[in-house]
């Protein structure tokens, strides 16, 4: 009832929009998601790899997010053929992964990741761009639309995890090549649609000069170490929980219930940011997190505060990538949206990596205690810089 009361008011604004089509790609494309950060790390521990070499393999598909989405990017916004890109990308993505089945070594691990990595990336960013587009003016209405890929992850974290409970972990790859499959599907249902021109908004401005605007590089910073902060939770959480006696389908319900209040919190963001400024949502976000891998480094025994950290992903994630999205597309002209949104993809992935590389590294040898309050720290430096150099797009004064 909620997601048909979401479609009712988007289509009352807009007749032609194809709420479904767009839905149901990110259904697919964050079921992949669910499907990879509670369980790729459970996978290798699976086929027994060290903690290290654990990291080093979620770290390389986050790597690909540093030079994957600017170079895909820079294609969709020359050619403006973004829906072709995410079609070609997401076959290819399917074909690359398929190769897990080949062989297990670690090597061959890597390649795999790397490969597929580089075709899934491509894939969000251009896909933004044309969401963006068919809402037109209605831009706060965006996260209506993204709650569905909270959906599909939470379908997946569940069944998932249950499933592992019951089955073997041999079948995690068939099972992520059935999601995989999904998004192809749905990328041939989706209509395309351009961003419509704002006459002379930025007209004439490069990409590299808007960079340069007043907050912009702060921003991007900042998303770095957000998801540098996310290391340890995408990486070892699970394993994490594991150790302290967590069952999987218990472990596939938290990460469920994380991603249930991201989907509450995107319903109220077009409310939120109506009444509060992208640097005030994105200063608490980066507080929250702080508090939130404190209290999962260091108390995550208590079932009770692991469920407020879990409710805290409607910060950590929620607010802060609704908020991220607004901002990139102000900050940013027609002819750069697609660079713009690529360039958030490639430092949140050159985030990601570094956050997946020092847990793996520190994860044995320092413990989870101290591997989380360094995620805390990244979070704390964000919040800082946040505060100090963030403006608002298009505004002259910090808000």
């Amino acid at each position: 009832m909620l997601a048909l009361g979401c479609k009712a008011a988007l289509n009352k604004m807009n007749p032609a929009l194809p709420y479904w089509r767009l839905s149901s790609f990110y259904l697919f494309y964050f079921a992949l998601l669910g499907a990879t950060a509670p369980f790729l790390a459970l996978y290798f521990d699976h086929l027994g790899f060290s903690s290290a070499r654990i990291g080093e393999l979620v770290a390389i598909p986050m790597l690909m997010r540093c030079v994957a989405p600017n170079l895909w990017g820079w294609i969709g916004d020359y050619t403006g053929r973004r829906l072709a890109i995410v079609r070609f990308g997401a076959v290819c993505t399917l074909a690359s992964f398929c190769l897990i089945f080949v062989s297990k070594t670690y090597a061959w691990l890597a390649m795999v990741m790397a490969l597929h990595a580089f075709f899934w990336h491509a894939v969000l960013p251009q896909f933004e761009v044309i969401t963006l587009a068919h809402l037109h003016k209605q831009t706060s209405r965006y996260s209506q639309i993204r709650l569905w890929g909270s959906i599909g992850f939470i379908l997946t974290v569940v069944i998932m995890g249950r499933l592992f409970d019951w089955l073997s972990l041999d079948i995690y790859p068939v099972a992520v090549v059935v999601i995989m499959a999904g998004i192809i599907g749905a990328s041939l249902w989706v209509p395309n649609a351009q961003p419509a021109s704002h006459g002379n908004r930025m007209a004439g401005d490069g990409f590299l000069k808007q960079l340069r605007s007043p907050g912009v590089l702060a921003f991007y910073a900042c998303v770095a170490l957000m998801q540098m902060s996310h290391g340890p939770y995408y990486t070892f959480l699970t394993l994490h929980l594991e150790h302290l006696g967590y069952s999987r389908g218990v472990i596939g319900l938290l990460w469920a219930l994380g991603v249930v209040a991201e989907v509450l919190m995107f319903l109220a963001m077009s409310r939120i940011l109506a009444r509060f400024s992208v640097r005030r949502v994105l200063l608490a976000s980066f507080l929250l997190a702080a508090l939130r891998w404190w209290l999962l480094g260091s108390f995550a025994e208590v079932f009770w505060l692991l469920l407020v950290a879990q409710l805290m992903h409607a910060a950590t994630f929620g607010s802060f990538h609704a908020a991220a999205i607004a901002f990139v597309q102000r900050s940013f002209g027609d002819r750069q949206q697609g660079q713009g949104q690529a360039l958030y993809a490639a430092l949140a992935g050159t985030g990601g990596a570094l956050g997946a590389l020092y847990s793996g590294y520190s994860w044995n040898l320092l413990g989870p205690t101290f591997t989380f309050s360094i995620a805390s720290l990244a979070a704390v430096a964000a919040a800082i810089i946040i505060g100090l150099r963030l403006q608002e797009p298009n505004q002259g004064t910090v808000q």
